[in-house]
């Protein structure tokens, strides 16, 4: 009787063992994960930074404008008519006055020969009329009818020039002429263009900047001109700011003049501007990379030495000597004479104050002092207190030529 239960005993409490190994396996499992996690070390960030020094520093009023001839006008015809001559060729650089445009004048010319022919009979008869009058035998009114006659025909003759001058289109100036838009014998209207013609020696670019920007520009002030980010800038003067303020944009029109003796600009162009403001000392400044923004306000990283670490407590050093000898760190490899230590750099994260932006660069106001190194690249790894590495070698804020003070 007491055989028939043993066995059931026995199965029972394996399987009670085999529950609470498997139960106490787990605990280890976890317990050995969690401390594996909280005590692993997070391998260092590589980031390229920048040394805050306060220096000398050109800020820049930045605007985007459009570049146009100093001249430049579509000529047009005035009259109707009949193309007969088109004496340039695209691109030609003409003189002041040189003839563009020929239409058939044939009946214009014949109208006039007709009118100063008329005029030669007016003329005749007035001084026949006047002949008359002073030797009493004429009437005054025959003279003052002969005198208006003479005149009208003049004033006839002189419109018919007028007209005939239409017919010939000349250059208002010395410029570049574009390519032709009519064709030999093609009719034309009163208003159709003709040609586009350019003084190219020197352009202007209008461009409009911020209503609070107005108390820092002036006339004949200096401004940089360039087409992209990386191509040569191109010098210049303010000629002209607009005296109104747009109630809608709350923008203010600025003109300048840019000297184009190479021909490198072109009307229509857009144009990257920058005003150039006097020259400030003791700024502080920094790539924009470098700054970060949030909801709670901008803020950089800073790269500092990482924080000494406390020494193990007396519990702690007894725990250590009763370890093994191959595990005691005295029997690690002890680096050679002259070898440094590598410092541990960590990362803290500093509220700042930023100013104004000019290029590449932003004005820090608050928050920075001489001597601190900031991360310029690599942040959306970081965290506060993460342990990183400096690496200068690539550098995509570009802090050699982004425009920073000369220090």
């Amino acid at each position: 009787m007491i055989k028939r239960y043993i066995v059931p005993v026995i199965v029972l409490i394996l399987v009670v063992l085999l529950g609470v190994g498997l139960v106490g396996f787990n605990l280890f499992r976890d317990k050995a994960i969690k401390d594996f996690f909280a005590t692993m070390q997070q391998p260092a960030a590589p980031v390229s930074t920048y040394t805050v020094e306060p220096g000398v520093w050109t800020p820049n009023i930045e605007a985007i404008g459009t570049v146009s001839a100093i001249q430049g006008v579509e000529l047009a015809v005035e009259v109707a008519g009949i193309v007969k001559d088109i004496p340039f060729t695209a691109n030609q650089m003409i003189e002041k006055g040189a003839p563009l445009l020929q239409l058939d004048d044939a009946i214009e010319k014949a109208d006039i020969v007709a009118a100063k022919a008329q005029d030669v009979l007016a003329d005749q008869t007035l001084a026949r009329a006047r002949t008359l009058n002073t030797r009493g035998v004429g009437a005054v009114s025959s003279v003052d009818e002969a005198e208006s006659a003479s005149l009208a025909k003049k004033a006839e003759i002189a419109k018919l020039q007028a007209v005939l001058d239409q017919k010939l289109i000349k250059a208002p100036f010395k410029g570049t002429v574009g390519i032709p838009r009519i064709e030999l014998g093609q009719y034309v209207s009163p208003g159709t263009v003709v040609v586009s013609l350019q003084d190219l020696n020197t352009m202007r670019v209008d461009f409009t900047v911020p209503e609070q920007s107005l108390a820092s520009i002036r006339i004949d002030q200096p401004i940089k001109l360039n087409l992209t980010d990386n191509d040569e800038s191109f010098e210049g003067v303010i000629t002209a700011i607009e005296p109104r303020i747009d109630p809608s944009t709350r923008l203010v029109s600025v003109r300048a003049r840019v000297d184009n003796t190479k021909g490198t600009l072109r009307p229509g162009q857009f144009a990257q501007v920058r005003v150039t403001l006097p020259t400030e000392e003791n700024v502080v400044t920094l790539p924009q990379t470098a700054l970060v923004s949030s909801l709670y306000g901008d803020y950089v990283f800073v790269v500092r030495p990482a924080p000494e670490e406390k020494k193990p407590a007396e519990g702690d050093a007894q725990a250590d000597a009763a370890k093994p000898e191959e595990a005691k760190p005295a029997d690690t490899a002890k680096p050679a004479e002259g070898d440094k230590k590598e410092e541990k750099l960590v990362v803290a994260q500093v509220f700042v104050t930023p100013g104004r932006r000019s290029g590449l660069v932003v004005e820090v106001t608050k928050g920075l002092k001489k001597g601190d190194v900031v991360v310029t690249a690599g942040q959306n790894r970081l965290s506060s207190g993460a342990v990183v590495k400096i690496d200068n070698s690539v550098n995509p804020a570009n802090t050699t030529d982004a425009g920073l003070p000369k220090k």
